[in-house]
């Protein structure tokens, strides 16, 4: 028994010859030969799975004891680019040293797990040298210390600038912008020989994707940020796709494909694959972070299109391949809602601002899918405010070539034939996607830029008659007045609207040419040229029944002027027979000479204002409330107009509502000069509408209503508001103005509440008590 236990003791001796690592050692004495006498004797007694797997057990514990703080004792926090990178080339080094010092170990381990045919798995892999590998990753990450990045970022990005330099070629004075030394002391050649050499170690320890690769992509990515930002930032006149697509696969790529392949510019065929897939990641960052960058200036770029072309180009581009269009919408919108819809916006301005957010989004997204996302709070807000639709129509017919609305009135007839022709290419056809409205308008014609300002309001019929409006304020505004220009409007308008929508129009335009022939016929009149003496007349003769309503306003004309338009009557009865004239002695315009002292004055003035100076002119003293007996206007209107002629200096207030005129050397003294006087005339009454605005037109056809209500209320006491509404309809469906809403009839309640004709009480409307 005593022989057996020092012939076990031999054995285990040359055992742990054979394999040092027993004794928590790695060098060796033991020869080929020797170990394979001392593998007989292993299988000989039949240990040979037991001694392998205590040889793993001890590798494991020599690795995680000894291998493993080595390494990660070197990874201290420091700040400095170059010593970060001599520590981590020290690092992998050592590692790589001691790796080393396990291959004759390793290899006769090998051969001992091949007689052991038991086809058991070390560290889950087949073969001893991987399973190995597998065993030192894991023990490294295992105590991954919490700041192990710092040193390896440092590490990369030293030896990016470098290869980023190189490849530029840029010179900054004497500095190298590499590592940063003076060119007589330049290290990049050392920088670019020790990264090689310290990722082929790395690749060859199957660590390099394990240790480095998170920080490598972190990197990567930061880089591809601040690149982006450099050279895009608020340039949107160039497009940068192409150039950032180039910079990530001749600088980016080459750089990772040097690290790969232990400093070759081609990947070997073992890691080509995955040098692919890393290119799509970083592709498909690039995107995704040009397109943020770029909806962060959306606005800007929308504002300045079509200039900013290029940049949209590159947003479409990236939406392709990104999935980012809720995050462009939602961002958009916020984006138009805080710098665009606000009281402190003009309308004008926020039209143009809306066209350009059609036209910019129509090329980012021809589906419209993004359009009608985005501009719904617009329209909504348009809705809201009282001018939109005169400055549409404003804008529509605006002169210049600054009119954005008028350029697309004016290619709606070329586009209107080329429709036909889309219409017939029926294979070019291809389905909106998916997430598509269903009730979006669909085609050319239900998404040009006309059509969605008309539907903001849905109704051609109210930009109609607001271009009626405004047509008959320039026809009755302008004193020589260019009816081939608004013929010409008026047709292309008819192709956008339709010509029975615009009929009344074409009357209007041909009451001023007929006026004209009028005027010129009545001066032939003998009896009237008597009158044209002391001064001479035009008349305007419209037709009421096609013209909008005129805004009613109250003016007593002097005796002489009254007498001259009843002459005019005459004549124009004379000439037309069963016709006959009703003046609106409030409206156009008079040429007066005004002659006071040395000063003299030609001016263009409103009835109004001429009315009132010839009320001077045979008295040169007026109390307000007699001049309001004599003029029929009310005495908060004539203190307003009359500051008209306080400003050319003319009339004076010597007390309270008391006027006189300025007699001639004062006037004198009070000179004013041609270009104010000028300024003060475009400040006149000419410059306001002579027509009834929409809302006075409304609120009119709402007045219908009035007796309706003042009936239910009589004989049901008191109603709610929903319920008057539903009477309404049924009573008073064949009453013009028929279509008011719910909103409309509250507002004109609450108007009749402001004036004590209806009494609201706890949501009941009634009639006040007498």
């Amino acid at each position: 028994m005593s022989q057996k236990s020092d012939e076990l003791k031999i054995y285990w001796k040359k055992i742990k010859y054979a394999f040092p690592i027993l004794n928590n050692t790695l060098p060796t004495e033991c020869t080929d030969q020797e170990y394979e006498e001392i593998t007989q004797i292993i299988v000989g007694l039949g240990i040979q799975v037991k001694i392998r797997d205590l040889v793993l057990v001890h590798v494991e514990k020599y690795l995680r004891v000894y291998v493993a703080p080595s390494f990660w004792s070197k990874f201290t926090k420091v700040e400095e680019d170059i010593k970060a990178f001599q520590l981590f080339k020290s690092a992998v080094n050592d590692l790589y040293d001691s790796v080393n010092q396990f291959s004759d170990m390793l290899r006769r381990l090998k051969h001992l797990n091949n007689e052991c045919c038991d086809n058991r798995p070390i560290f889950g892999e087949k073969d001893v040298i991987l399973g190995f590998k597998q065993l030192l990753r894991a023990t490294l990450l295992s105590q991954l210390p919490t700041t192990y990045y710092i040193i390896i970022n440092h590490f990369y990005e030293l030896s990016f600038n470098v290869f980023d330099n190189m490849k530029s070629s840029d010179m900054d004075e004497d500095i190298c912008l590499g590592c940063w030394n003076e060119y007589s002391e330049c290290n990049c050649a050392y920088i670019v020989k020790v990264f090689y050499d310290t990722n082929k170690k790395l690749v060859e320890l199957q660590l390099l994707e394990r240790l480095a690769g998170q920080v490598l992509t972190n990197f990567i990515q930061k880089k591809i940020e601040v690149h982006i930002r450099k050279i895009c930032t608020g340039a949107f006149d160039v497009s940068h796709m192409s150039h950032l697509e180039d910079w990530l696969d001749t600088t980016v790529m080459t750089w990772l494909t040097r690290i790969y392949s232990a400093g070759s510019s081609q990947a070997p065929p073992g890691i080509k694959y995955a040098i692919t897939k890393f290119k799509q990641k970083l592709s498909f960052f690039l995107y995704q972070t040009y397109t943020k960058l770029r909806i962060d200036q959306l606005f800007n770029i929308i504002i300045e299109y079509p200039d900013s072309q290029p940049a949209i180009d590159d947003i479409k581009t990236c939406l392709e391949s990104t999935n980012l269009c809720p995050l462009l919408c939602k961002k958009l919108q916020t984006a138009l809602e805080t710098r665009l819809l606000h009281p402190g916006v003009n309308t004008p301005d926020i039209l143009t601002a809306y066209i350009s957010t059609i036209r910019a989004l129509r090329h980012l997204d021809p589906s419209g899918i993004i359009l009608e996302t985005v501009t719904k709070p617009v329209r909504n807000y348009l809705r809201n405010r009282e001018d939109t639709v005169r400055s549409v129509v404003s804008s529509l017919t605006e002169e210049g070539t600054g009119s954005e609305l008028a350029e697309e009135l004016a290619k709606f007839a070329a586009e209107n034939d080329e429709d036909n022709e889309k219409e017939e290419a029926w294979d070019d056809w291809y389905p909106d996607p998916v997430d598509a409205d269903p009730r979006r308008a669909q085609g050319p014609k239900g998404s040009d830029i006309i059509s969605m300002l008309v539907n903001v309001y849905g109704s051609k019929e109210l930009f109609v008659n607001e271009y009626r409006t405004l047509l008959a304020d320039r026809l009755l505004a302008q004193g020589d007045i260019n009816t081939e220009k608004e013929i010409r409007y008026l047709e292309l308008l008819k192709l956008r609207f339709g010509e029975s929508q615009l009929h009344f129009c074409e009357v209007m335009l041909k009451d001023i040419s007929d006026s004209k022939r009028i005027n010129t016929l009545i001066s032939q009149d003998k009896n009237f040229a008597e009158m044209n003496a002391k001064f001479s007349s035009n008349a305007m003769i419209l037709s009421a029944q096609f013209w909008p309503p005129f805004k009613d306003e109250s003016l007593e004309l002097p005796e002489e002027i009254k007498q001259h338009l009843a002459e005019y009557t005459k004549a124009y009865e004379g000439l037309k027979g069963n016709r006959t004239l009703s003046w609106k002695p409030h409206l156009g315009n008079v040429n007066i000479e005004i002659e006071i002292g040395e000063k003299k004055l030609d001016l263009t003035v409103s009835p109004f204002n001429a009315t009132l100076i010839m009320h001077f002119q045979n008295k040169p003293e007026w109390l307000l409330e007699e001049l309001h007996d004599i003029m029929k206007v009310p005495m908060t209107v004539l203190r307003r107009k009359i500051t008209y002629w306080q400003s050319l200096g003319l009339i004076t207030e010597k007390s309270s509502d008391y006027y006189v005129l300025v007699d001639g050397s004062e006037a004198n003294k009070a000179n004013v000069p041609s270009n104010q006087v000028q300024e003060m005339i475009c400040e006149d009454e000419e410059t306001e509408s002579v027509m009834a605005s929409a809302h006075d037109q409304r609120e009119g056809e709402l007045q219908v209503f009035w007796s309706y209500i003042v009936g239910m209320l009589t004989n049901l006491d008191s109603l709610p508001l929903e319920r008057i509404h539903q009477m309404l309809k049924m009573f008073a469906s064949q009453a013009p103005g028929t279509e008011c809403s719910l909103n409309e009839l509250r507002q004109f309640l609450d108007t009749k509440v402001r004036t004590h004709q209806l009494v609201l009480q706890g949501g009941m409307y009634k009639l006040p008590k007498l």
